[in-house]
């Protein structure tokens, strides 16, 4: 008997080995495989394609005028328009994302998470936060200027800075409370029982042990957050980005914010939109210069994660 249970055991592993190995000819996997392969492929060359086009027509732009198109502000003449005013509008409209929707999304992430109890008015307002991450941004841009450019329009002064940081502030406030709620679902429940078996409370739980071991995943959706609010385009052209540049002589900052504005996504749409086709090769040069920010703005996030991540 046992040696007939060995034997079936035997064969047991040796046909699991087998499987694993791939011996038997899997039609319908490879198949599946195949067209997960195409689909990649036919995604890089997409992708591939138009970074060829951009960096085609955008590098002789940023080769022969250097410093020049990114200190030099709009203009009606394609040989003297630069991205000045749009990079500085652009880090004005993020500074109200990082002021507004991080502390914001953060605390309301945290509440859901390790105060509020599991009841049905919690899991709505999840799924209300989850259904509004999903929200075309143009909708946003028409919330942006029925409360903020009309509503509130004595306060925020119309179509102004403080209109549209506003408007990207709400954009990808449902993004930070996710993104946050799931990193701190992804901290271990052992650590919390650890805390509150000697003796911690809630709050310094949350503080010493939660929060920290859940930093590189808060780190990271955070910083993405921020990259696509600075990638927009359409809830800045309705809140009225397009209309206006930057007035530098400003007596003020509230005059400053309160003034018309632009910001580097509408300029690039601003560009596209000229009929002059020397216009088009700013445009794709922009468009490296926003690239370029962007991958910037990853990197800083993929840094910071993977030092929390080796701090614990």
């Amino acid at each position: 008997m046992a040696g007939g249970a060995r034997a079936h055991a035997l064969t047991t592993t040796e046909v699991v080995r087998q499987r694993l190995q791939g011996r038997r000819l899997d039609v319908g996997g490879t198949i599946f495989e195949g067209l997960l392969v195409l689909a990649l492929l036919s995604a890089i060359g997409v992708l591939v394609t138009l970074l060829v086009d951009v960096f085609t027509d955008g590098l002789p732009v940023l080769l022969s005028r250097g410093t020049d198109f990114l200190t030099s502000g709009l203009s009606s003449s394609p040989e003297r328009a630069g991205v000045a005013q749009g990079i500085f509008g652009s880090i004005l409209l993020m500074l109200f994302v990082i002021l507004l929707s991080f502390p914001l999304g953060i605390g309301a992430s945290i509440y859901l998470e390790e105060y509020a109890r599991d009841t049905p008015v919690t899991r709505l307002v999840n799924t209300v936060i989850r259904n509004l991450a999903g929200v075309p941004a143009i909708v946003y841009g028409l919330l942006g200027v029925a409360v903020f450019v009309g509503a509130l329009g004595g306060l925020t002064g119309g179509r102004t800075v403080i209109s549209g940081g506003l408007t990207l502030a709400i954009l990808v406030l449902p993004i930070v409370i996710i993104t946050t709620s799931e990193a701190l679902r992804a901290v271990p429940t052992s650590i919390r029982e650890a805390a509150f078996g000697v003796g911690a409370t809630r709050w310094e739980t949350v503080r010493s042990h939660v929060l920290p071991y859940a930093a590189p995943g808060i780190f990271t959706g955070t910083i993405l957050s921020l990259a696509r609010a600075f990638g927009e385009t359409a809830p800045l052209i309705v809140v009225g980005a397009i209309a206006g540049t930057f007035r530098y002589s400003a007596d003020n900052l509230v005059e400053q914010l309160k003034g018309p504005y632009t910001a580097l996504p509408t300029i690039i749409y601003g560009f596209a939109r000229d009929p002059d086709a020397e216009f088009r090769a700013n445009t794709a040069a922009a468009i490296i210069v926003l690239l370029v920010v962007l991958l910037a703005v990853n990197g800083l996030a993929i840094f910071l994660r993977n030092r929390f991540e080796r701090r614990w």
